[in-house]
């Protein structure tokens, strides 16, 4: 197998994990909350809620920062395809000059570093906030138990 074939399976095996990743704490994130709806149905509005209201928030925030990451992904994957192209001569937009392809090349390099930043912000974001709310239920499991007896 040529090298570059090689780091080119590694990739996207890599971007396949990431995004299995991504799409397992995005349905993480929806099952909780489904959960915690079911576990407080039927009760009364209280401030004993408060955690799993806060839980179901954090949980709510984990979906919609999941998404935001995956967005930024393919962002990031465009501008890396724009990258090759301009490298390669073949952009439908080309510079015709060399100091025009070297000022498209930078901007592109920023964009996707900019991209790549964003992405790996949500990403982490979705998994902080996902096990917030994992404590914030559980904390409210434990006040509901010591309320109770």
């Amino acid at each position: 197998m040529h090298l570059d074939n090689a780091i080119s399976d590694l990739h996207k095996a890599h971007q396949t994990g990431q995004q299995k990743y991504t799409y397992f704490l995005l349905a993480a994130a929806g099952a909780a909350v489904g959960f915690a709806v079911q576990k407080t149905e039927g009760l009364k509005l209280s401030l004993w809620l408060l955690p799993v209201a806060l839980a179901t928030v954090s949980w709510g925030a984990s979906f919609f920062f999941g998404c935001r990451h995956l967005i930024w992904v393919q962002t990031t994957i465009y501008a890396n395809f724009n990258l090759l192209q301009l490298t390669q001569g073949s952009h439908p937009e080309q510079p015709s000059h060399p100091a025009g392809v070297e000022a498209a090349v930078r901007g592109v390099k920023s964009a996707l570093e900019n991209n790549g930043n964003k992405a790996q912000f949500y990403a982490v974001w979705q998994f902080r906030l996902l096990v917030t709310g994992a404590v914030f239920f559980i904390a409210w499991r434990v006040i509901e138990m010591a309320r109770i007896s």
